[in-house]
């Protein structure tokens, strides 16, 4: 077996890189174009609103967006 010594901070730099590969390649490995489990524009602005993270301006514009999508439209 091989060892091989490196200073902590390089240590510490290449962990970090692991593991936000290994969450990236996490993501990448679902359904990026799946639709969205809702189907009601509102139902998707009331999960907005109930998170609290999100301003007003937003929330208005992101409404507007959903009424423009035919995805929401029956």
């Amino acid at each position: 077996m091989n060892t091989v010594t490196i200073p902590k901070k390089k240590y510490q730099e290449l962990m970090s890189k692991a593991m936000r590969y290994d969450y990236f390649q996490t993501v990448l490995s679902e359904d990026l174009f799946a639709s969205p489990p809702a189907h009601s524009a509102d139902e998707v602005v009331k999960g907005f609103k109930s998170t609290g993270r999100y301003n007003p301006d937003f929330i208005k514009s992101l409404q507007k967006g959903l009424e423009h999508s035919d995805y929401f439209k029956v």
